[in-house]
């Protein structure tokens, strides 16, 4: 791992060559949509998600299409905030690798492909790529989940994904899987918007009314002992985080450094899409709202980051599964776009605003 002072050098040359959407970009595509032969606004918030696309790269009548999940453990996995224990991060990551998991059957019908990724699992799965600086972080109820170095090492990690996936791919989504994680998103969020846990953190895989109170007690808790400083997110990914926010936050830094549309998942990865755009606001460009995910804390983050969501489905199954739900929506919105006829083509008199 490299030292601490380059890492901040990378990661401060990397934030300083993001650009700004391209505004006449999504302008073109506004016009193109006005006259194609349907009614104004028609297609509603796809409209503007290929609008938005257009700010990154060019717009193509087919795209390809990939979702990475990080994987990842939390040590806080020990004060009994969970449903299930860290293997059962391994069994799903697992599966991922072999195409079982559920965002490989989703992203077979949706055509993406999927790439998991060892961000800093508690157990090797052989095959896997790994970017893993440690086995899982420490207990962040007692001490820092992680050293600001490690939070550097793998958010840069995700950073570098990006821009290789990005020679192959025109559309990028992260996800996740890691038990806990719910937790560290959760004081994550808190930490960032200065709100409290409570209004952060839900029952995520389950717990019961008593585990959801220990849950928002021990994020209080490292919340106080830590004292994670709002205006800096890699401080408060390393105190209450965890590798796969990190590693998503980097991701999504990448494609917007790379000029590929990225969509977000559900709550842990819009956390990670916020701590980026606090980073670089010109990040928030690249970023394209799939669902609304069904933990508290999400309508506050999607809030912050001034995005409108896709679907409202009560999803809370993370992976990926909720960024792969829209990708067959865009493939239809981005058809419509290229093969529908213009008025003047179709004979009709354009639609005017009244």
């Amino acid at each position: 791992m490299e030292d601490l002072e380059i890492l901040e050098g990378r990661l401060a040359r990397a934030l300083a060559a993001i650009r700004p959407m391209d505004q006449e970009g999504p302008a073109a595509a506004r016009r193109h949509w006005d006259a194609v032969a349907k009614p104004l606004n028609g297609l509603g918030q796809l409209e503007e998600v290929i609008a938005r696309m257009a700010g990154t790269a060019p717009l193509k009548r087919e795209v390809r299409k990939c979702v990475v999940p990080f994987c990842a453990d939390n040590g806080v996995v020990a004060e009994g905030v969970t449903q299930t224990d860290s293997s059962v991060t391994a069994v799903v990551a697992g599966n991922m690798l072999t195409g079982a998991a559920s965002v490989c059957c989703m992203g077979r019908v949706a055509g993406a492909a999927v790439l998991p990724v060892d961000a800093g699992m508690l157990t090797e799965v052989p095959g896997m790529r790994s970017i893993k600086v440690s086995r899982g972080t420490a207990n962040l109820a007692g001490e820092p989940a992680m050293t600001r170095r490690q939070c550097l090492a793998v958010l840069l990690a995700g950073l570098e994904l990006a821009g290789e996936l990005a020679e192959e791919f025109d559309i990028l989504a992260a996800g996740e899987m890691g038990i806990g994680n719910t937790t560290t998103s959760s004081a994550v969020a808190a930490a960032l918007l200065e709100r409290p846990a409570a209004e952060m953190t839900g029952k995520g895989a389950g717990l019961s009314d008593e585990g959801l109170r220990r849950k928002i007690e021990v994020i209080d808790r490292a919340l106080a002992r830590h004292r994670p400083e709002p205006g800096d997110p890699v401080d408060v990914i390393s105190k209450v985080g965890g590798y796969d926010i990190a590693a998503m936050t980097g991701f999504y830094l990448g494609c917007a450094l790379h000029r590929v549309p990225a969509v977000m998942d559900g709550f842990i990865s819009t956390v990670a899409a916020l701590a980026a755009v606090r980073l670089c606001p010109a990040a928030g460009d690249a970023l394209i709202a799939s669902h609304l995910s069904a933990e508290p804390g999400a309508g506050h983050v999607m809030e912050a980051l001034g995005l409108r969501p896709l679907l409202r489905l009560g999803m809370a199954l993370g992976e990926g599964t909720g960024a792969v739900s829209v990708m067959p929506l865009i493939d239809m919105a981005l058809r419509v776009y290229f093969d529908m006829p213009s008025f003047d083509n179709a004979g009709i008199e354009a639609y005017q605003p009244l």
